[in-house]
């Protein structure tokens, strides 16, 4: 049985769009100028999708943390500080301003920090991660401009860099989270 040759199969153009997107994964984050992209990160439970903006500029950053606070495990931390709001949020902040944005244009949204785990509440991940996103942008002096936290479903969140947008789906609904 003689085997033809093979050849590279021809895949499908990308959509539309689809080369327009930076996806950030779980414990991870993404910074960009360029006004033709999206960030986008998915699945946010517990998680907290945060974002940065400043719409002068036009730089955008997102991160996508799992857990409030790295001294639960300072080798995961000093490895990937993306997975920690205490580590992540400030790794963020700081890559936006190298970036060319400015403390006092930023506007900063969040979403995720649901309770999606069927427990006695005792972890209760979500509000830990919501409470210290506060306490840093307190600390930072910043505000959350919006926010869609909370709650028992996942979230998607993405930006559009070229007016900041901000976009949650849940449930299958989309919502403008930013500007309202």
């Amino acid at each position: 049985m003689s085997r033809s040759p093979t050849f590279p199969v021809k895949s499908d153009p990308p959509k539309l769009g689809d080369t327009d997107k930076i996806v950030v994964g779980v414990a991870d984050l993404a910074v960009s100028r360029d006004p033709n992209k999206t960030i986008i990160t998915y699945a946010l439970g517990s998680c907290i999708g945060v974002t940065l903006y400043d719409p002068v500029a036009k730089v955008a950053g997102m991160l996508h943390f799992m857990l409030p606070e790295s001294t639960v495990s300072p080798e995961k931390a000093a490895a990937n500080p993306a997975m920690f709001g205490d580590a992540g949020v400030p790794l963020l902040y700081q890559k936006v301003l190298d970036a060319g944005a400015r403390r006092e244009r930023l506007i900063v949204c969040a979403a995720g920090g649901a309770e999606v785990l069927a427990d006695d509440g005792h972890f209760r991940i979500g509000n830990r991660n919501r409470t210290i996103l506060r306490k840093l942008f307190w600390k930072l002096n910043l505000l959350l401009a919006a926010d869609d936290t909370g709650g028992q479903h996942s979230r998607t969140i993405s930006i559009r860099l070229s007016d900041g947008l901000i976009n949650v789906r849940t449930q299958g609904k989309e919502n403008i989270l930013w500007p309202h």
